[in-house]
């Protein structure tokens, strides 16, 4: 038996959600733990409680709704994704999973549908890593893979800690951030922030694996200066050093593999002035290739490369690694669940490895995982131009739905 999602309550809960955090050109500003996350989390909240779900927030901030299931023995399959963005975002990205979860249960709810396994959904708190970094932070906590008074003082720009931030917006929950029983599956859906979908003309993505990644910074320290009677062969210029090593980034994927990308995204500059030599620089770096082996030969490249620079330049070089992520394989039968759900609503789907980073790679570690891919309209995404039509919105959650209620009934 297959089920159908309701698509018009899918798009009026996605556009709902959109106007909580929306910018003016359609996109959304709803950064981890900023007022616009709280209140979409009382949002969000509000609707698994009129769906008859038993709610429950960790001490990650993490937000979980569970629907029983008729056997107390069953462990749960859990469905979701995140609900914080990007600055200036998009509105698909992260939200169509939580979305797709939340219409999947009263979905269920509607038909009086009831599964042996218990089906629980979640909102990961600060997925996106903009405000707080790591990336995937939550979900990492209550995967195991970092720990959580080392995350409760990271801090944002401004030097506010996660932990004031969660208190202060009221979602540090008394449930350890920790699985509180085993666990059947994960499943996640996703739009796929990527070209290759739209490029061979499928429906619906069925995602096998993550890529392995690195992030990290790189400081440049020499002698700000002024920029006029300072000779050329007296400078010790930061921001000299940091752009030969931005140009080899751009370059080191190209000498590794055809999966290998690189990427600086983001430049600090002191004292950022016209007339003044620039004395410290700190640049980021990140790669990512589906080859573990890769991402270090890149890792050790760059440093290498930095080092060079550095010497070249006569500045002080400091460094550090503020994430890796190792590729994951997902599970052959969420695969399959997720293959099945696609052939049997008759989408043309297509498999492929996942190029970004979401909470489902720490997820693996925990229990079987699974991802769903929409399609994105020219590969767009972190940006207001993010676009995945209702329709492709759709076919993915159909599918999602369908694996999501497979897994909960099998034996």
């Amino acid at each position: 038996m297959t089920i159908s999602l309701n698509k018009n309550r899918l798009v009026e809960t996605m556009k709902e959600q959109a106007e909580i955090g929306g910018t003016t050109d359609g996109g959304l500003h709803r950064l981890a733990l900023s007022d616009a996350d709280k209140t979409v989390r009382d949002w969000f909240r509000e609707q698994m409680a009129n769906a008859d779900l038993d709610v429950r927030i960790d001490t990650m901030g993490n937000m979980f709704g569970r629907r029983s299931g008729t056997d107390p023995q069953a462990p749960p399959v859990l469905v979701g994704s995140h609900l914080d963005s990007q600055p200036n975002g998009g509105i698909y990205d992260g939200p169509l999973g939580v979305i797709t979860a939340l219409e999947l249960i009263r979905t269920l709810n509607d038909r009086e549908i009831e599964t042996a396994h218990p089906i629980e959904i979640v909102n990961w708190t600060n997925e996106e890593g903009s405000r707080f970094q790591p990336a995937m932070q939550a979900s990492g906590v209550w995967a195991g893979a970092h720990d959580l008074e080392t995350e409760y003082a990271k801090s944002d720009a401004d030097g506010i800690s996660f932990e004031e931030e969660l208190n202060r917006i009221g979602y540090n929950g008394d449930t350890p951030a920790a699985p509180q029983e085993a666990y059947e599956a994960y499943l996640e859906l996703h739009i796929e922030q990527g070209p290759t979908l739209e490029n061979v003309d499928a429906d619906v993505g069925v995602v096998t694996g993550v890529v392995g990644f690195t992030w990290g910074e790189l400081s440049f320290h020499g002698a700000a200066d002024h920029s006029g009677p300072t000779p050329m062969d007296h400078r010790n210029d930061a921001l000299v050093a940091a752009a030969d090593v931005i140009t080899q980034i751009r370059r080191i994927p190209g000498t590794l593999g055809d999966r290998t990308v690189g990427t600086v995204g983001h430049v600090d500059v002191s004292p950022n002035s016209v007339n003044i030599i620039p004395g410290d620089v700190t640049i980021t770096w990140g790669f990512r290739d589906p080859s573990d082996e890769v991402v270090q030969e890149a890792y050790d490249r760059v440093l290498e490369e930095a080092d060079w620079a550095a010497s070249r330049e006569g500045v002080e070089l400091d460094y550090t690694e503020t994430m890796r992520a190792p590729s994951v394989k997902f599970a052959d039968r969420c695969i399959k669940a997720v293959q099945s759900a696609a052939d049997e609503l008759e989408y043309e789907s297509h498999q492929l490895l996942s190029g970004a980073g979401h909470d489902a790679t720490h997820l693996d570690s925990v229990c079987d995982t699974g991802m769903v891919f929409a399609v994105s309209e020219n590969g767009k995404s972190h940006s207001p131009a993010e676009y995945t039509s209702w329709d492709d919105c759709y076919r993915a959650a159909n599918t999602l739905g369908n694996a999501a209620y497979k897994l909960a009934t099998s034996d």
